[in-house]
């Protein structure tokens, strides 16, 4: 049973950060629809200005923060004691659970182009230890098909195994189609299926799908994928849904309104972070 769409998200340019413009395709809007997807905003500009000013420390709780550049570079800092860089076609992964402090600082390049994805945590998850963890270029595998390749950023591609996250099954996809390339991916019927155009405009069984436009497919145990006379460069996410209550407010996701204005509480009395850096 092949896959049609479902529901589709054009995104809107919005600045957020210190002044980082953006587009914002999916928040919180979108979530019950996207769960457990809650968050998607686009980076893509060649203008330094646009986004050099970054996001300085701020907090998340009951989350994981998943950042792909296919061009540029992403400096990560926290209250853990990780600093790092991610550059060119790698990935940050940080999971935020039970409360962290990060700063995401982005020097000028050529071109800056990716996604940062919001991943819920199951209620069970939610005050687990925090984590970061980033995934370099040699540790994501590509796949060659007949018009073009598979990236690997998480999680399989049938038999190839890439990185795999701790809290919440996700696959992860960077798919990169020729100018006429076509691809068919297997699914289970119930998992929740989502693309996002990054690159290009691609059609989606008989549909036309713009470039940074996000799109959930109906239920069904195959997707094709065909571009649209142009090379285009597609990602691709498949999931569980949570089916819980969301809490939401800025920077924290939590299941109740308590959760929530305790989160909040931590952080005015200093009692927000309760992992401290191991040195």
């Amino acid at each position: 049973m092949e896959r049609k769409v479902q529901t589709k998200i054009k995104g809107y340019r919005t600045v957020d950060g210190a002044g980082v413009s953006l587009v914002r395709v999916l928040g919180n809007q979108t979530m019950e629809e996207f769960d457990p997807i809650l968050m998607l905003d686009s980076f893509d500009s060649t203008n330094p200005k646009d986004y050099i000013a970054g996001f300085p420390m701020h907090p998340h709780r009951g989350i994981e923060t998943i950042s792909y550049l296919s061009r540029g570079k992403m400096v990560h800092r926290d209250t853990l004691g990780n600093e790092e860089a991610i550059s060119d076609g790698e990935v940050q992964w940080m999971n935020a659970g039970s409360g962290i402090l990060h700063e995401e600082m982005v020097p000028a390049a050529d071109r800056l182009l990716g996604v940062q994805l919001w991943l819920n945590l199951p209620a069970h998850e939610k005050m687990s230890q925090p984590t970061y963890h980033s995934i370099k270029k040699e540790e994501i595998p590509e796949v060659s098909f007949d018009a073009g390749k598979i990236r690997v950023l998480a999680a399989s591609y049938k038999d190839i195994q890439g990185y795999k996250g701790e809290h919440w099954p996700i696959d992860y996809y960077d798919i990169h189609f020729d100018q006429e390339g076509s691809l068919e991916l297997s699914t289970e019927m119930d998992d929740f299926v989502m693309i996002f155009t990054l690159l290009g405009d691609v059609i989606v069984g008989d549909t036309l799908i713009e470039e940074k436009t996000a799109v959930r497919l109906t239920p069904g145990t195959s997707i094709h994928l065909k571009s649209h006379h142009t090379p285009s460069q597609v990602l691709f996410i498949r999931s569980k849904p949570l089916k819980e209550p969301i809490a939401w407010a800025g920077p924290i996701v939590m299941n109740t309104q308590k959760e929530l204005e305790q989160a909040f509480t931590d952080l005015q009395t200093g009692q927000f972070i309760k992992e401290k850096a191991q040195y």
